[in-house]
């Protein structure tokens, strides 16, 4: 097991946590490398020290809403993380990505240290990520996709298939993951009236409708593996191209 924080290390971590996220629980915060019940002790500290957190029984903790804490400021080997990040994305092949994480890390870069700047714009020039060497961009949905999954919403798409078959498709955005250097869609399909994979390299236009639809009650994890199994119990049926993009990827 790790070394344990020291408790002013640990509260501010926590700090930054509870900014982080609309809720968390004690087991996340525990993940400091301290039993729950230290957990309860460094909560009663800071709620003793002036800082607005909202206990709800049963979910968690969360900041009263509209309080802010300064920003925090960044140790060498985060900036140097940030940095890292930012030529691995860049290499990415979705151009929504790309651009909304350079903004974001511009932001970052300019509460860094003096001294914090100079040292990361020498590591920016000394760190070079080989794949993708002619930084293709085949997709720039990415970021709305993201948008959608998060607000429930409908989308109408334009899909071309690997097969070259056109189809448009009426879709409930449920999840995103990459793999292969592509970008994959989980969503259910209305014309389908199932799950189905669709790469966004073969996604032509997209459209969000204003309605909105209700939440599958899955988690992703559930999700493939209910795939997985579904694939292994029917190893004689043709795949879909579909099936066929997911079977790969995940090397079924």
């Amino acid at each position: 097991m790790e070394k344990e924080k020291p408790r002013l290390a640990r509260l501010t971590a926590i700090l930054t946590q509870l900014q982080s996220k609309r809720m968390v629980t004690a087991k996340e915060i525990a993940k400091h490398n301290v039993s729950v019940r230290t957990v309860y002790r460094d909560i009663r500290t800071l709620e003793k020290s002036g800082i607005p957190i909202v206990i709800e029984e049963g979910k968690g903790y969360t900041l009263m809403d509209g309080y802010r804490i300064p920003p925090v400021m960044f140790t060498q080997d985060a900036a140097n993380a940030l940095i890292t990040a930012e030529q691995l994305i860049r290499k990415n092949k979705d151009q929504s990505l790309t651009e909304q994480y350079e903004s974001a890390v511009t932001k970052i870069k300019s509460v860094l240290k003096y001294t914090q700047k100079e040292k990361t714009e020498l590591l920016t020039d000394r760190i070079q990520v080989r794949n993708n060497l002619e930084n293709k961009k085949t997709s720039n949905y990415l970021i709305q996709l993201q948008s959608a999954i998060s607000n429930y919403q409908i989308l109408k798409m334009d899909y071309r298939s690997l097969e070259d078959k056109q189809s448009q498709r009426e879709i409930e955005p449920f999840a995103l993951y990459t793999t292969q250097d592509n970008w994959v869609l989980i969503a259910f399909c209305k014309l389908r009236t199932d799950f189905r994979a669709f790469r966004l390299d073969c996604i032509q236009k997209i459209e969000i409708q204003e309605n909105h639809f209700e939440p599958h009650q899955m988690t992703l994890q559930e999700y493939l593996e209910k795939c997985k199994e579904k694939y292994r119990n029917t190893p004689d049926t043709p795949l879909t191209q579909d099936q066929s993009t997911f079977a790969v990827n995940h090397k079924i």
